[in-house]
């Protein structure tokens, strides 16, 4: 590894004091002049037409300003996926019909909370209830009620990959299983509720502020919505409370928000309730997973071929993207010389999955590792070994993907065996007590522009100044993973500086650079990384041809920034601090500031992401006999995430993944019944506290990323994945009860 300064080092969060000190501005701690409260009507009924609504009694008491239906709108759908329009199925509040409890019917302004919610109880709402379907085999089936009349068959996309011979790959496997598998929708349980404040100017343009992954696409959508140009539109990120894929899309709040703060002239804010947020906000797919594998007598896999019906609910939302991913995930991790996918997103009158940590991988992988461990006990052979004999390495491609450039998993694999003493602990015959493992890749951002932008992936803007300090302006957001801090580590390194010397701005469009098209998918170390360091690069260009001059040294080979200085290579004495060459090339210059710009977008590096991440995860149970009840023991990870930027902030994301795949495995579930989300509470609904998280181990394995910035690539998304896998082969191992349909609760393994 190369030697850095302030790369790979521990560098606390750059917003940890104001967070730990409540200093921190959310959406919600935002206060105008005038402001008014927002309260959006939802349908009780999962799928209706829309007859009439009555708005007269809500208007005229007193405290309400404004009240909305869709009627009032422009009418003008929306969806992330501007690429295929058809996929654009949502309305900011519902025209003719509502498709599941807790669509967006109409909106009240008020003077305050109260009156904006005693309003909504005074709109009349005449439904004429429809069929309705909750199951994605009985949506698909013929004459079930059409939820799209886009899409009779309810199936709203598919997805189809397939190479090599499937026929011929099976015909010659000696060992072939086959198995369903189902998994269960979860919420991103983000602490932060959903919260959007708009304000209108006197020329009608809209600035909002509000609690978002991807300001650029909630400006874009917006505009679109309001039928009003994109500039006219301002979007400012504050600090977010954890978004976890939930928070990428335009909602209709925001909407709402902007919409009637143009017609009353006043600051508009809505705040989702826990309630609001647990029964009708986007969750994470539940999907039905049919997979057949074949191998070889000794391990060796042949053919591989995945259907996953994705159960996405009243509209697409991330669908589309979750649907494309699933079928790579599946063919990840191992080499499948014959593969065939088949995904196929299906509506239902639930409330719209989308987006959320691991984004396909926590499913598809799920199935993928349950059915390694289960091939490598029929076959005789340890998990671990089966894995390695089949594992992807570097220069392995993936047909019409990707080459993998940099993969650590053979690594990851020996590194758990080692940590967790695999050998001794999956021969112990110990009553309740069970050890199991699982494994992941995962994707450092997309390439496929599904977006349909014009602009970069990625932007960055640097100006340095003679005081030695320099000034970051990205759009790039952090939600609560650490970017900001990242993003200045790897500037602050590029040119010598310190953390302290570095100022960012970010996540403001009328200020930083367009564009970035949020946080999800792992991006943003990536690619804001890269584009941070173009610009840095026309930075040290810049300055290192007029120190270069002044000391005859040469440009290209000679000089580099360090510990405040522009210098000679290893030669403090041949240079100038960094500020004073700053000003050396602005006088030069008569005083032009020095500020370039950095873009980003990954052209060419393949059809999926620019870079794989890998790891392995192995856990230890204990299950008592009596209850059910399973305590994870312990958690040994070790991960490939390339170089590692900051350990401590990776340390960081490895537990909080343990932590939701832990939900994701034993506890967490949203209960539902006919459409209607029973578990509205976090007293219902079981999201694990930190005295059930398990102690552990981890270990980063380095290898280097050619394509991140100094090496770097996805740490932290991917490991959401393997923790259900490894506890459910553990608890296998434990009772004998093979998990198939998360998540896995006492009475399923009782009742084995």
């Amino acid at each position: 590894m190369e030697n850095y300064n302030i790369i790979g080092k521990d560098i606390p969060r750059v917003d940890g004091r104001e967070k730990a000190t409540g200093a921190a501005i959310y959406t919600d701690d935002i206060k105008l002049p005038g402001m008014l409260y927002g309260k959006l009507l939802r349908s009780p009924v999962a799928h209706a037409r829309i007859r009439s609504i009555d708005i007269s009694k809500a208007k005229r008491l007193p405290g309400v300003k404004c009240v909305i239906t869709g009627e009032d709108t422009p009418k003008i759908k929306y969806g992330n996926w501007r690429l295929f329009p058809i996929t654009q199925d949502e309305y900011p509040l519902a025209i003719d019909k509502v498709r599941f409890i807790g669509d967006e019917v109409a909106a009240v302004a008020a003077v305050d909370p109260d009156t904006a919610a005693q309003a909504l109880e005074l709109i009349d709402v005449e439904y004429e209830e429809l069929p309705t379907v909750f199951d994605v085999l009985a949506s698909v089936r013929k004459n079930a009620p059409v939820i799209h009349d886009t899409s009779p068959n309810n199936i709203s996309v598919d997805r189809k990959i397939e190479y090599g011979n499937i026929r011929k790959g099976f015909a010659e496997s000696d060992y072939v299983r086959e198995d369903i598998f189902t998994v269960h929708a979860v919420s991103p349980a983000y602490l932060e509720p959903c919260a959007s404040l708009a304000q209108c100017d006197q020329e009608g343009r809209i600035t909002l502020w509000t609690s978002t992954q991807t300001p650029y696409i909630v400006q874009c959508l917006l505009a679109s919505t309001l039928d009003m140009r994109e500039n006219d539109i301002r979007v400012i990120k504050p600090t977010v409370g954890g978004g976890f894929g939930g928070k990428m899309e335009l909602r209709p709040w925001e909407f709402c928000a902007a919409f009637m703060a143009r017609l009353t002239g006043k600051p508009v804010k809505f705040t989702l309730t826990r309630e609001e947020e647990l029964t009708t906000g986007r969750r994470r797919h539940p999907m039905r997973l049919k997979s057949k594998v074949g191998f070889k007598k000794d391990g060796t896999l042949v053919a591989k071929d995945l259907h996953i019906y994705l159960d996405g609910g009243a509209y697409n939302a991330m669908g589309p993207t979750a649907t494309f991913l699933c079928g790579n995930f599946g063919a990840m991790l191992y080499r499948y010389p014959n593969y065939r996918f088949l995904g196929q997103h299906v509506y239902t009158n639930k409330p719209p999955a989308s987006a959320m940590r691991g984004f396909g991988a926590p499913q598809s992988l799920f199935a993928a590792e349950s059915q390694m461990n289960m091939a490598a006990e029929e076959l005789g052979i340890d998990p671990i070994d089966l894995r390695i004999k089949n594992a992807m390495v570097t220069g392995d491609t993936i047909p019409d993907v990707a080459t993998i450039s940099s993969c650590g998993f053979i690594e990851s694999l020996e590194a758990v065996r080692k940590m967790s003493n695999w050998k001794r602990n999956r021969g112990r015959k110990k009553k309740g007590y069970g050890i199991g493992i699982g494994c992941y890749s995962f994707i450092s951002g997309g390439v496929f522009n599904w977006f349909n932008t014009q602009y970069p992936f990625s932007a960055a803007e640097v100006k340095v100044f003679s005081d030695g300090t320099a000034h970051l302006l990205t759009m790039a957001s952090d939600i609560g993973q650490g970017a900001n801090t990242v993003l200045q580590q790897i500037l602050a390194e590029e040119l010598g500086l310190k953390m302290e010397d570095i100022r960012l701005t970010a996540a403001d469009t009328a200020m930083t650079p367009q564009a970035d098209l949020g946080t999800w998918g792992s991006r943003v170390t990536l690619m804001a990384g890269n584009a941070i360091k173009d610009a840095a690069r026309q930075i040290k260009e810049t300055l290192f041809g007029a120190v270069s001059a002044r000391f005859n040294l040469n440009v290209i080979f000679d000089l580099e920034c360090k510990d405040g200085r522009v210098q000679a290579k290893g030669k403090p004495d041949r240079g100038i601090p960094f500020g004073e060459a700053v000003a050396m090339v602005q006088k030069t210059n008569r005083g032009i500031p020095i500020v370039a710009r950095g873009y980003y977008t990954p052209r060419g590096k393949g059809l999926v992401t620019p870079a794989f991440s890998f790891g392995a995860q192995v856990a230890e149970v204990g299950v008592d006999a009596e209850t059910g009840v399973v305590q994870v023991k312990k958690m040994y990870t070790a991960h490939d995430c390339g170089t590692v930027i900051n350990p401590m902030a990776v340390e960081g994301q490895l537990e909080g993944s343990i932590h939701m795949g832990l939900g994701y495995a034993l506890s967490e579930e949203l209960v539902m019944k006919d459409g209607k989300t029973l578990t509205n509470t976090f007293l219902d609904y079981k999201l694990p506290t930190a005295m059930d998280m398990p102690p552990g181990e981890s270990v980063c394995i380095e290898t280097y990323e050619p394509e991140g910035p100094m090496g770097a690539k996805e740490a932290g998304e991917g490991l959401a994945s393997p923790t259900a896998p490894a506890i459910a082969e553990a608890v296998y191992h434990a009772t004998g009860y093979r998990c198939k349909d998360l998540p896995i609760t006492p009475e399923k393994i009782l009742k084995r």
